[in-house]
């Protein structure tokens, strides 16, 4: 017995698994975050182990989809086999004697990767049954397809291995064979191997079922273990650099659906890519990896301080040609856009729009409504959807004609802004109460952005496309884009100039398009008007300190940058930028300034509605029966949903740091409350608030913050319209304008 562990101790899959753990622990990070995102503790909430464990391609989950992710999976393990040979063949010299040496390493060095593969099909069976909703043979062909892409990557992978093994055989036969040629190459700087860098092996894997006891290679000089080991390196490398190549062909191919992988698969194939740099920073480095990275660091932030090389994302249609003519972005220029005379001005182009509106209703004195809806990534854009088509339905298909005006931030916009144009669209024959409209919003928008960051912002050149007179390259940003017009059947691909008739005669709700500038945290304000007067809090200047802007007029700051000219998908993704997800969208000003999602300031779109009615109260008071707030949000009020607790010794310690991050829509929850009831103090009974809340019936069972949704997931949100609190709000909502109606009737002011 004690032989035998002492055997097994010394065995090479076993020293290799512990050379992991005491050298380049880095590279097992990326095992870490594979492990725990399939096992759902690494970032769940935002639903990474949906990506992987159900990929989808082309819109489904299947053994297509399910082969991708095999491949990329093959990718990783192949890339990290490929990395950890070059690094730790030296201390395992024995190697260079074998036939295939690189596939003697991989079968000796799969123990972490058969654990992770075995995890993997366990979870992906289990979240494929109750996540999915599929049934024994779907997770057969899905399984099968998973199977099919690993092994076809790794066999197109030891194949080309295998050929470099013959490759060099071929080419070292004759030295070998010939014992004064190889006198002469090996024997005249001779080195003895340092036993001291090499681990004690007895026994390795020849190949999966049999064992075979290592050889002495103490009698080789280290100038000839090296040679056949640098041809190896040789082969190692090239076989990443082709698959660089491929990484570029898919850059310039990926405006294709077909060509857009699925999103885990690119996550998986870009930890593939950092295992082989990482790796290669080691090898060729050595100690002087981390100087040389500072120095890189360096480097590029001096390039970049220079306008060398310029990785920011624009805004798709606006001018950033004439720099002369930009704007500046500074106190005096922001308090001199909101002057009197153009707050003035604006709220009377205001009031001629808010005329219009109240033309078009059938009452003397209707009630306005005004929309806030939530960000929440796709559950949100879905959960708005089904909201609206519902509203819609009960108010007889003129919701949108009794709103005057949407606010919101992320994913609840997309599907706020989807649903105003389709009702736009009714004259085509568009019915928008169709559930297939649901469907459009909902599908999953990362594969394409995930797959042009790997392929697109890492690897290929620049690549670019127009609009109007202006040119921009083509990022993940762009993939974004390009997918959601897809995802609506093209009809969000419009620009704001497209919007400015239909909302000036309130054909149409207006639509408020925020974002949060990163310097100071003010709120960047698109719309088809100018909208000077929400810049900041109206007040009585007599009485109170002159307040400064926390608000920009976006239309305004950039008259001379041709503003109207910007796509509708980037003001979405403007108002929808989650950090890291999606790139900061970098705008024309002196200094530059750049934006990101809406949701940090104002996640509800409740801040921009109250301001307004603030603004406008009087006509409010004159023209109408009141304000209805129609709050669309993806989570509970009240702050009751995930709590921070802390459970664990570590957490004494990061709390501090992370309370901010758990309870940020909470405070502006609370924030915004306050100004609600301030409002209502003013407004009196004319001021309702009506509240739709997405809460799954099982605290455990809710959709993840993410673009990209499961089918129960799906069905969780629609089933969510019938729970108890919207349910009654739908209630309110009809009891409210049933009151509306009586009192016209009754001839009641």
């Amino acid at each position: 017995m004690k032989s035998f562990l002492r055997g097994l101790y010394h065995s090479f899959p076993v020293q290799l698994v512990l050379l992991h753990f005491k050298k380049f622990q880095v590279l097992l990070l990326f095992w870490f975050l594979l492990f725990s995102t399939v096992g759902g503790t690494f970032m769940h909430s935002y639903g990474a182990d949906s990506l992987f464990l159900a990929p989808e391609y082309l819109g489904k989950v299947n053994a297509m989809s399910a082969a991708f992710m095999g491949v990329a999976i093959g990718v990783f393990i192949m890339s990290w086999n490929i990395t950890t040979f070059i690094l730790f063949c030296r201390h395992f010299r024995f190697l260079a004697t074998t036939s295939n040496p690189f596939l003697k390493y991989c079968v000796n060095n799969s123990i972490i990767p058969l654990v992770f593969l075995v995890y993997y099909f366990i979870r992906a069976v289990e979240f494929d049954k109750y996540k999915e909703l599929m049934t024994g043979w779907e997770i057969l062909l899905v399984t099968g397809g998973f199977v099919f892409g690993l092994i076809l990557l790794i066999a197109i992978s030891l194949i080309y291995f295998f050929r470099a093994d013959k490759t060099i055989i071929r080419r070292l036969t004759p030295v070998i064979s010939n014992p004064q040629l190889f006198k002469a190459q090996f024997k005249k700087n001779e080195t003895k191997l340092s036993p001291s860098r090499l681990i004690k092996v007895e026994w390795y894997l020849n190949n999966a079922f049999v064992l075979k006891k290592v050889r002495d290679v103490s009698h080789y000089s280290r100038e000839f273990i090296e040679t056949i080991f640098g041809r190896h390196h040789f082969a190692a490398v090239l076989s990443i650099f082709i698959a660089f190549i491929f990484l570029i062909c898919i850059g310039f191919l990926m405006d294709g659906p077909v060509f857009q992988l699925p999103a885990a698969a690119g996550i998986t194939i870009f930890f593939a890519i950092l295992i082989a740099v990482s790796g290669a920073f080691s090898y060729f480095l050595q100690s002087w990896s981390i100087p040389f990275l500072v120095v890189l660091i360096l480097t590029l932030n001096m390039l970049y301080r220079y306008k060398v090389f310029d990785p920011s994302n624009k805004a798709y249609g606006l001018n950033y040609l004439n720099k002369d003519e930009r704007p500046h972005y500074n106190q005096h220029e922001l308090l001199k856009l909101s002057s009197p005379q153009n707050v003035e001005n604006d709220i009377r182009n205001m009031i001629t729009i808010l005329d219009n509106w109240k033309k078009k209703q059938p009452e003397e004195k209707p009630l306005i409504y005004l929309i806030n809806t939530s960000g929440g990534g796709n559950r949100s854009a879905n959960f708005t959807m089904n909201v609206l088509q519902r509203l819609d339905s009960l108010s007889g298909g003129k919701l949108m004609d009794r709103t005057f005006m949407i606010t919101g931030a992320s994913g609840g916009m997309l599907g706020a802004s989807y649903y105003r144009e389709l009702t736009r669209r009714k004259a085509e024959g568009v019915n928008p109460l169709n559930k297939k409209y649901v469907e459009d919003i909902s599908q999953d928008l990362l594969n394409s952005l995930f797959t042009s960051f790997v392929a697109r912002d890492l690897a290929s050149p620049a690549q670019k496309f127009r609009v109007g007179d202006y040119s921009y390259i083509k990022d993940r940003g762009y993939a974004f884009e390009q997918r959601l017009s897809d995802n609506t059947r093209g009809f969000l691909n419009r620009q704001l100039r497209d919007y400015v008739d239909d909302e000036k005669n309130a054909r149409i709700p207006l639509i408020f398009y925020n974002s949060v500038i990163t310097s100071d945290g003010r709120k960047m304000i698109i719309s088809t008007q100018p909208v000077s007067f929400l810049m900041k809090p109206l007040h009585d200047t007599a009485n109170i300190t002159s307040m400064d802007t926390d608000g920009v007029d976006y239309q305004r700051l950039f008259a001379k940058q041709d503003p109207m000219n910007l796509r509708i998908l980037t003001a979405l993704r403007m108002n929808a930028t989650f950090p890291y997800v999606l790139p900061n969208v970098w705008l024309p000003t002196s200094p530059v300034i750049d934006v990101m999602d809406a949701g940090l300031r104002d996640n509800y779109g409740q801040e921009s509605a109250v301001r307004f009615i603030h603004v406008f109260r009087e006509w409010i008071k004159e023209n109408t029966s009141g304000v209805v707030l129609l709050q669309i949000r993806d989570r509970k009020t009240g702050g009751w949903d995930n709590p921070y607790k802390s459970e664990e010794f570590s957490e004494l310690f990061t709390k501090p740091f992370l309370l901010l991050q758990y309870n940020w829509y909470k405070m502006q929850e609370y924030n915004q409350n306050d100004l609600l009831s301030l409002s209502q103090s003013i407004m009196g009974e004319k001021l309702h608030k009506i509240s739709f809340q997405y809460v799954p019936k099982k605290e455990d069972a809710g959709a993840a913050l993410n673009f990209h949704l499961t089918k129960r997931e799906k069905y969780n949100i629609a089933s969510a319209l019938d729970n108890e609190n919207n349910t009654r709000a739908f209630k309110q909502f009809v009891q409210i304008s049933n009151l509306s109606t009586k009192a016209v009737i009754a001839g009641k002011p």
